[in-house]
C-alpha cells in the first residue's frame, strides 16, 4: 500500500481548506483555529474525490479489505472500485434511476456498499443508506417517507424489505446483493453489473447538490431525514484528520506520510460509519476494513492485529465492552494503533484512562450530528486533552454555548451547544445538512436567527470553558431533577463504569410519590460478577463515597444489555418510559429497543 498525501496539496482537487499559519510549539489550537480559512470551488463529486482521481492515478492502491465472521477475504483495489462503479451507474440509468432520485441502501460493510455510494453520487441519485438492523415499522417509515424509488439490499435485510415492500408505493425495483430466490421486480446485482460497460461518464455536481439522505437515530421523537450535500465531506475534513491526529501525516511536514488502514464497527449506514470512516478514508486514498459480523471485543483486537489498523472510530460503548473484556490488550495483541477516535456518547475519565494506561493512546473524544457532522473535538498532536472534555471546536468551525435566547453565555454556564452557519471569517461553514426531507418546520426550529446569520441547535447541553474546551451535561431532554436539584445522568453513568462489576449502566429518573422522581440505574454486568442485594448496595456506596449524596441511584436494577439506537447511543427514553409505564401500574412492561 503507498502512502498519499492529502488532496488538498494536490493540483486536481479542490482546495478545501488552507492556513498560511506557520507550525507553532505547544498548543497549536489557538493558532490554527483563527488563522484557518475554507476554500471551496463550485463543483464538488464526493464519487471523483473519493474514487475517481484514484483509479486514474494509483489504480492498484487497495481501497476496501473485506473480512466476514465466516473467514472470507478479499482486497479491492481503486481501479475495482471504480469499475463495479461504473457498472453499477450503467445498470441504475437503465432502471430508470434518475438525478435527484433517492435509492435506499439496506447493506452492512463490504465491498459493494462502497460501490453502491460511489455508482449513485455519479448518476446524481441520492443514496439513503439503512441499518440492516432496522425492523418492518422503521424500513417502511423512511422508504414511504423519502419515496424511495429503488433499493440495493443485501440478502439478509431482504426478508423484512418484502414484508413491507406493498405499503412503498415509490419503490420500483429491488437489487439484491448475495444468493437468494429472485421474486418479481427483483434483480441479482452480480447479474446487473457484468451486463454493463465499465466506462461512464460522471456527472458534476454544483457543491449544494445533494448527495446523502440520512435519517436521524430517532433517540427522541420521530427520525427526520436530513438531506447532506456534496461539500458536507469536505466540512468534515478537519475534524476527521484533527480526531485521527493527521491521519498518518505529519502537521508540520505534509510530505511525510505514513501507511494508514482505517477499521471502525461503525456501521456505514448511519453517519458515524459513512461520513467518519468510510468516506474520508476514500477521500485521502487510504484502504478501509469492511467486517461483515457481529462485534465482539475479541473480533475487533483481532481485526486490529491482522489488518495492522492504524486509525480507528470506537464508540464508548465498544471501548468499555473492549476495557472490560480485555483489560491489558497489549499483552495478547499486536497492535499498531495511532489514533482512537470516540463519540456518540459521552466517553468519560474512566475510559479516557484506560486508553492511556493499556493503548498508550490519548482518545480523541468527538461530537457532532447527522446534520452538522464534526465539528468539535480533540488532535492530541496537536493541542492537549483535558479528560472529561468533548474538545474544542474544530478549525473551520464557530461553536458555542448559548440560552434559550439565542445569546452566547459566559464561560463555565451550562447552555446548548450551537453551531454558526459563518466561521470565525465570516465564510459559509461547508459542513451544514440542506434541510430535513420534506419537513420545513423542522428545519426552521434547528436554527435561531435569521437564515444567513444563525446558530444551528444541537440539544445537546455543555458548558464552555475560557480555553475553549467544551464539558458535556448530557442531552436536554435526558435531565431530570430530584429533590430540587438537578441530575446529569452522564457522571453517574461514568462512576458506576468504574466498578469493576460494570459494563455499562444508563440513569433515568423514576417516578417517586414523595420526591417527584429518584435516581434510577439499569446496569450491565462484566462478566464473572452475577446481580445482588450486596452488590446493590455496594455500588451505592461506590456513588455515593465519588459524588454528591442526592446522586447515588436509590434503585438499581441489573438487565443483559441496554436499548440503544443503531448508532451506539442509549435510549435513555425508553427506559424512562419504561419507568412511567411501570409506576402507572403496567407489570408486563419490560426493557425492549
Amino acid at each position: 500500500m503507498t502512502a498519499r498525501r492529502p488532496a488538498r496539496h494536490r493540483s486536481d482537487a479542490p482546495d478545501a481548506a488552507a492556513s498560511s499559519a506557520a507550525p507553532v510549539e505547544g498548543d497549536l489550537y489557538p493558532h490554527m483555529h483563527a488563522r484557518f480559512q475554507w476554500q471551496l470551488p463550485d463543483q464538488i463529486s464526493l464519487a471523483e474525490l473519493c474514487c475517481g482521481r484514484w483509479a486514474r492515478e494509483t489504480p492498484e492502491a487497495t481501497a476496501i479489505l473485506s473480512d466476514s465472521d465466516t473467514g472470507c477475504r478479499a482486497h479491492y483495489s481503486y481501479a475495482q472500485l471504480q469499475r463495479a462503479a461504473h457498472r453499477l451507474s450503467n445498470a441504475l440509468q437503465r432502471l430508470g434511476v434518475k438525478v435527484g432520485d433517492r435509492v435506499a441502501l439496506v447493506m452492512p460493510q463490504r465491498f459493494e456498499t462502497a460501490v453502491a455510494h460511489i455508482a449513485l453520487n455519479q448518476l446524481g441519485a441520492v443514496a439513503m443508506p439503512l441499518s440492516m438492523l432496522f425492523g418492518p415499522e422503521a424500513m417502511a417509515y423512511r422508504l414511504q417517507d423519502s419515496g424511495a424509488c429503488l433499493a440495493i439490499v443485501e440478502a439478509g435485510a431482504l426478508p423484512t424489505l418484502r414484508e413491507v415492500r406493498a405499503e412503498c408505493t415509490a419503490l420500483s425495483h429491488v437489487l439484491v446483493v448475495g444468493g437468494a430466490a429472485l421474486q418479481e421486480g427483483e434483480s441479482d446485482w452480480m447479474a446487473a453489473l457484468q451486463a454493463e460497460d465499465a466506462r461512464f461518464q460522471p456527472r458534476l455536481h454544483a457543491a449544494d447538490d445533494p448527495a446523502i439522505l440520512i435519517y436521524t437515530s430517532g433517540t427522541t421523537g420521530a427520525p427526520k431525514g436530513a438531506l447532506i450535500p456534496q461539500r458536507a465531506l469536505m466540512g468534515n475534513l478537519t475534524g476527521f484528520v484533527a480526531s485521527q491526529n493527521w491521519f498518518g501525516f505529519d502537521p508540520r511536514d505534509p510530505s511525510v506520510a505514513s501507511e494508514a488502514v482505517f477499521w471502525s464497527p461503525a456501521d456505514w449506514a448511519w453517519t458515524g460509519g459513512l461520513m467518519d470512516a468510510l468516506l474520508p478514508t476514500l477521500y485521502f486514498g487510504r484502504p478501509i476494513v469492511a467486517y461483515q459480523g457481529r462485534f465482539t471485543p475479541e473480533r475487533a483486537l483481532e481485526l486490529m492485529q491482522r489488518y495492522r489498523v492504524s486509525h480507528t472510530f470506537l464508540f464508548p460503548t465498544a471501548l468499555k465492552a473492549i476495557m472490560k473484556a480485555c483489560p491489558h490488550p497489549r499483552k495478547h495483541y499486536d497492535l499498531h494503533l495511532q489514533a482512537i477516535m470516540s463519540a456518540g456518547e459521552a466517553v468519560g475519565d474512566a475510559v479516557f484512562h484506560w486508553v492511556q494506561d493499556e493503548l498508550g493512546l490519548t482518545v480523541n473524544e468527538m461530537f457532532g450530528q447527522t446534520e452538522i457532522n464534526y465539528v468539535v473535538g480533540n488532535c492530541a498532536r496537536l493541542w492537549p486533552a483535558r479528560p472529561g472534555s468533548m474538545g474544542r471546536a474544530y478549525p473551520g468551525h464557530r461553536v458555542a454555548v448559548i440560552n434559550e435566547d439565542g445569546e452566547v453565555c459566559p464561560p463555565g454556564t451550562i447552555g446548548e451547544i450551537a453551531v454558526h452557519r459563518r466561521d470565525v471569517h465570516g465564510t459559509p461553514d461547508p459542513v451544514f445538512f440542506l434541510g430535513y426531507w420534506n419537513n420545513d418546520a423542522a428545519t426552521r426550529a434547528k436554527f435561531t436567527g435569521d437564515v444567513e446569520n444563525s446558530w444551528c441547535r444541537t440539544g445537546d447541553l455543555a458548558r464552555m470553558d475560557a480555553q475553549g474546551y467544551l464539558w458535556y451535561e448530557g442531552r436536554s431532554d435526558d435531565k431530570f431533577k430530584v429533590a430540587g436539584y438537578r441530575i446529569g445522568p452522564g457522571e453517574i453513568e461514568n462512576c458506576l463504569v468504574r466498578h469493576a462489576a460494570v459494563a455499562n449502566a444508563a440513569v433515568v429518573p423514576k417516578p417517586d410519590a414523595d420526591r417527584g422522581s429518584m435516581v434510577k440505574a439499569f446496569v450491565v454486568l462484566s462478566p464473572g460478577h452475577q446481580g445482588s442485594a450486596q452488590l446493590v448496595t455496594e455500588l451505592q456506596a461506590f456513588v455515593k463515597g465519588r459524588l454528591a449524596p442526592y446522586e447515588y441511584p436509590k434503585d438499581i436494577e441489573f438487565i443483559d444489555s441496554l436499548p440503544m439506537t443503531t448508532t451506539g447511543k442509549v435510549q435513555r427514553r425508553v427506559l424512562k418510559q419504561l419507568e412511567l409505564e411501570r409506576a402507572q401500574g403496567r407489570p408486563g412492561a419490560s426493557v425492549s429497543g
